[in-house]
């Protein structure tokens, strides 16, 4: 690699070392590859399962994706950002995976809300609900405007959304709408032309607007003291399987999920019968999590004849105007493990 070429990508970054490590990868150095893509993993891993629906997918899309990266470090010329060529390869190896896999579904997409809890029916085996990320595990920023944007863009209704559209509608939205890239560098990025790219990006707004309203805000509409009285009111009333305390914090038209159970509940009439007549049967410790930008709690639960809790799910809360409007919960043992449920709780 050229010194002019160095030159370039130290512009192109904050960080002046990723120039040189750039030039030891591609003569082989492994520990320097690995120097120079380490801040990206997480940007990379949170456009993965934007794009996928799922934190599994996602991390194997990342690894397809660092490897694909070190295989054609050579082809990299510095005309464009690392992380912009890194999220180009990214976004094709995503769009492969799409075509291959079936789309990422919630509750809502596969039935009607029940109104009975006699019969939650069967769990829906494999790979087809959308699943939470950890906020651990997602790209971090410290701008309390991008946090409030990022929230909009990583909440379980966004992504949900996302997997309503075709592909290359999804990768230009996001690329466009989430990561700012120009038009012409979408195009470029996916190989497409610029009037293709913005057609796409046109079709894929009129999606967003018919399918997901306006929400923008809502969390920021209760302070950070108030938010954190909700959630201890809503623990408490978990823990001490209080009907009357816990419908009191639901939003009219709160929603309640399960997968990979394909029951779900609408209203608090329903939501509140679910509690009283199943969930609130069973004894029940919570603690605190986030996951897609949203606070929720590891749950869990002590069936008759043990003296331990078990893990029973990941909650996650959708807060509006006050009060919960949607309870997400995710029975998955896979998606307890990741949110590191421990496997007994006294």
């Amino acid at each position: 690699m050229s010194q002019d070429a160095v030159r370039q990508i130290a512009k192109k970054t904050a960080n002046p070392a990723e120039g040189e490590w750039l030039q030891q990868a591609r003569a082989g150095d492994t520990s320097a590859f690995e120097q120079l893509v380490r801040p990206y993993h997480k940007l990379l891993r949170t456009h993965c399962y934007r794009m996928l629906g799922s934190p599994f997918d996602a991390e194997d899309a990342l690894q397809e994706t660092l490897l694909a990266a070190w295989r054609g470090l050579g082809s990299f010329e510095a005309r464009s950002s690392l992380g912009t060529w890194l999220h180009s390869i990214a976004t094709r190896i995503c769009l492969r995976m799409n075509s291959k896999r079936p789309r990422r579904l919630t509750s809502g997409d596969r039935a009607a809300p029940l109104r009975s809890t006699a019969e939650l029916g069967e769990p829906v085996p494999g790979p087809v609900w959308l699943e939470p990320m950890p906020d651990s595990e997602l790209a971090e920023n410290e701008d309390p405007a991008a946090i409030l944007l990022r929230r909009e863009h990583i909440g379980l209704a966004f992504v949900a959304m996302l997997q309503h559209l075709p592909g290359m509608q999804r990768a230009v939205l996001l690329l466009r709408e989430v990561l700012g890239y120009s038009a012409a560098e979408t195009a470029d990025m996916l190989g497409t032309t610029v009037a293709a790219a913005n057609s796409a990006l046109q079709r894929s707004r009129q999606t967003v607007r018919a399918k997901f309203p306006v929400q923008s805000g809502e969390m920021s509409r209760i302070d950070a003291q108030g938010l954190e009285l909700l959630l201890q009111a809503f623990l408490s009333a978990w823990e001490s399987r209080d009907v009357t305390a816990m419908v009191d914090l639901l939003a009219d038209d709160v929603h309640f999920t399960m997968p990979p159970l394909p029951a779900w509940f609408i209203g608090r009439e329903f939501v509140r019968k679910f509690f009283a007549e199943r969930v609130f049967q069973t004894p029940w410790r919570l603690q605190p999590l986030r996951g897609n930008g949203q606070p929720g709690f590891a749950c869990y639960l002590k069936q008759a004849g043990d003296n331990r809790f078990r893990p029973g799910g990941v909650v996650l809360l959708r807060v509006s105007n006050d009060r919960i409007a949607a309870i997400d919960s995710f029975l998955d043992a896979a998606v307890c493990r990741r949110f590191g449920m421990r496997d007994e709780f006294y």
